[in-house]
């Protein structure tokens, strides 16, 4: 994983909460000119609700020029659905934009992996052992 996008999938943790993230559809990235742009659909569970708030995620990194180094997010809430209503919104965009590649697909440990987040529960402290 490039970089760049774990700063993206940190950044969508940051907007959605790590914790409610159930799955990433990752779109590769796009160089064009100096910019380089990406694009995400994420589905993010609510406690106790059935259905997923499905966002869509981009970013926008300038490489080149006066504005080198600038680095936009926008995440936004578009819809609830259930997961697998979600699988075959990306399909459907997919087919429709004639794009010949899958988006990468990440669960919910993947992503956490990835950006290096552990959900540990609380341990009780233990006792040293008897060592007489």
């Amino acid at each position: 994983m490039i970089e760049i996008t774990e700063r993206f999938l940190k950044e969508i943790a940051d907007k959605v909460g790590v914790e409610n993230v159930e799955m990433i559809h990752l779109f590769p990235p796009i160089r064009q000119g100096g910019l380089e742009t990406g694009a995400a659909v994420v589905a993010a569970s609510a406690p106790g609700q059935e259905k997923h708030t499905v966002y869509s995620a981009s970013y926008r990194n300038t490489l080149k020029g006066p504005d080198r180094g600038k680095w936009e997010v926008d995440v936004t809430a578009e819809a609830d659905a259930p997961l697998l209503t979600v699988d075959a919104v990306v399909q459907g965009v997919m087919k429709r934009a004639g794009e010949q590649f899958e988006p990468e697909r990440l669960s919910s440990h993947e992503f956490r992996t990835i950006i290096g987040w552990v959900n540990q529960p609380d341990l009780e402290p233990q006792s040293e052992p008897n060592t007489a």
